[in-house]
């Protein structure tokens, strides 16, 4: 039986899962929790680390993929008919493309998460639909959840499967729930006999759900209302593959509408321990956001490719479009940004693999930072190349000019600010760190449910906690000194100094705003913002003094990338630490109430005939 009915949740029960899902111990440091609080450990991520030689299987497998991505995977053809070529999806099932993560015991290439990163970059720049593909299934399909919190009999009945290239997808989202699991209605109960468990409900938005053998799904337990992770077979009895997604871009993309009825899923396809389910997915996730701003540097330096070729050559008014100053602004974002892109993804990557550090902090900025500048970039590759960025490519070779696809990159890399984690999604997690240490020291002053006996109770702990650390932030910026760093130091002494004044501030703001502090969630993104910049800028630096260290080739115009890109975002973090203050954030959100309740309708007035965004 199909569950389709809308389970009412309050907005109270909907944070508390949240907030129980939420990984709460820091059993490592975090270079950007330290940011929030004020503190800015360089030591954290300097020296850089950089790979300089990899492994010769690694090298063997990326050179193949590079040759049959150039020689056979065709991505126009992919996006002119909408499917994949299955005799080349088996192509690359055979050399081992859906098991690069996957560990060699049980059939899978072994790679580590930043020759990974490696991999997601170079098909970032050559097919989205191909990227969708591998990425989904790999890294928030069944082989990463298995290879974290399996039991040993899970991993060794499908990992083989899925390094042999059975695709897997992820089944989180319903039709009436996004990134609310409080409200999921996909649900379990165990069976009479207690070896099965029913599986009733529908999923949405399965990326490669209609080409999977096997799925991770997200169900709740009737019994008790806990939300647990299963693998499924697609073969089951009373699976149903219902619809088939069709998007703006990733014309290929196999995303499904999926049905259970009544599903027999044996007790030991339970993913962990029961109840774990959304701790699972986060946690997976924590891993899987580094897939997308991987390929985000595949899309900046394509684009970097297309822009540089064109504005050398095309001339308007006598000189080469890119030597016009509005062009050339662009152009110097595009390089510099893309240097701090993959910055901080590689960083983050090549961090993943020793465990030393708390990564979540870091993984969201990736995806969340990298996605939005990312699409900057290719709105301003279109921007630069006119009407022949609005034109496909198929046009552009039949009239016998150079077809770069810009077109198609724009509609394939929208998608990215809202897979696996909106930004606004990836806001919130984030702006939920910057605010821990002080719901953990003042809760109770914040708290709305706190009575006024609690919060006098509360005060004078509080109070002799920030007698100490609110006089420190101030400190903090007074002892930022960075004379041995050379061009660097001024640039050092910025996120120094920064650092402690995001800290400061988001104290002021919840002093000001108390209770009604999460509703101001513009106010929280704008802290965020802040901190997104500071790690990119610092991650920047590392690399290019890392560059330099070992006498690259490259190092002095990294270096030249690196500090174009700090003096850019000097100007982001000062005007988001501005806006906090100087802003008109009411405004807008009663002007937003009021085009809800239908106060302007008039302004939507159309012939109804002509209207065809009318129902």
């Amino acid at each position: 039986m199909n569950t389709q009915n809308k389970i009412q949740v309050s907005e109270e029960e909907s944070r508390a899962l949240a907030e129980a899902s939420r990984e709460t111990e820091w059993k490592n440091p975090s270079f950007m929790k330290e940011l929030f609080l004020g503190n800015f450990r360089f030591d954290l991520i300097h020296p850089y680390p950089e790979r300089t030689e990899w492994r010769p299987e690694f090298t063997e497998f990326f050179d193949k993929l590079t040759s049959f991505l150039r020689d056979t995977w065709d991505p126009v053809e992919v996006d002119a008919s909408g499917e994949y070529n299955m005799e080349h999806v088996a192509q690359l099932a055979e050399m081992g493309a859906f098991g690069m993560k996957i560990p060699t015991e049980y059939g899978g290439l072994g790679f580590d998460q930043l020759e990974y990163a490696q991999v997601m970059e170079l098909l970032g720049c050559h097919d989205g639909n191909l990227t969708a593909l591998l990425s989904a299934h790999q890294s928030i399909g069944v082989p990463q959840p298995l290879k974290l919190f399996g039991s040993d009999a899970l991993k060794q009945q499908y990992l083989p499967r899925c390094a042999s290239g059975e695709i897997s997808a992820f089944a989180l989202t319903e039709p009436e729930v996004g990134s609310d699991p409080a409200r999921l209605t996909t649900s379990v109960r165990l069976s009479e006999d207690g070896e099965h468990f029913l599986l009733n409900g529908t999923k949405l938005w399965c990326t490669n759900g209609t080409l999977a053998k096997l799925l991770v799904v997200m169900a709740k337990h009737q019994e008790t209302g806990k939300i647990s992770a299963f693998v499924v077979e697609t073969d089951w009895a009373g699976v149903s593959i219902d619809h088939r997604c069709h998007f703006m871009g990733l014309k290929a993309l196999a995303n499904a509408v999926i049905t259970f009825a009544d599903v027999k899923i044996p007790v030991g396809n339970l993913i962990g321990k029961e109840g774990r389910g959304l701790k699972i997915a986060l946690t997976t996730l924590n891993d899987g956001r580094l897939s997308i701003p991987n390929t985000c540097v595949g899309i900046g330096k394509g684009c970097l490719t297309v822009v540089r070729e064109w504005a050398s050559t095309r001339t308007q008014w006598g000189v080469p479009v890119g030597k016009h100053e509005s062009l050339a602004h662009k152009i110097s974002d595009m390089a510099s940004v893309t240097f701090a892109m993959e910055s901080i993804v590689k960083l983050t990557s090549y961090l993943s693999n020793n465990k030393k550090l708390d990564l979540r902090l870091e993984s969201a900025a990736c995806k969340e930072w990298n996605t939005w500048q990312a699409w900057e970039i290719v709105d301003d590759a279109m921007q630069i190349r006119g009407g022949r960025g609005y034109e496909t490519e198929v046009s552009l070779k039949a009239r016998g000019e150079e077809p770069w696809p810009c077109e198609r990159i724009m509609r394939d890399s929208r998608i990215n600010k809202i897979f696996e984690g909106s930004s606004e999604i990836m806001h919130l997690l984030m702006a939920r760190e910057a605010v821990d240490k002080h719901l953990s020291v003042a809760g109770a002053m914040v708290d709305p449910k706190s009575t006024v006996a609690d919060k006098l109770k509360a005060l004078p702990s509080i109070a002799l906690f920030y007698a100490w650390w609110y006089p420190t932030r101030w400190l903090n910026s007074l002892t930022a000194f960075y004379f041995g760093y050379g061009r660097w130091g001024k640039h050092l002494r910025f996120i120094h100094r920064s650092a402690a004044k995001l800290a400061r501030e988001s104290f002021h703001g919840m002093l000001l705003f108390r209770e009604k502090l999460e509703r101001r969630q513009v106010f929280l993104f704008r802290l965020v913002d802040v901190v997104n910049e500071l790690f990119a800028m610092t991650a920047s630096i590392a690399r290019a003094i890392a560059l330099e260290k070992r006498g690259a080739s490259e190092a002095a115009q990294a270096a030249d990338l690196a500090d174009a890109f700090c003096l850019k975002s000097r100007r982001v973090v000062k005007q988001r630490f501005a806006e906090l203050w100087s802003n008109d954030d009411l405004a807008k959100v009663a002007l937003s109430s009021q085009v809800l309740k239908g106060d302007h309708v008039w302004m939507e007035a159309m012939p109804e005939r002509l209207n065809t965004f009318r129902k």
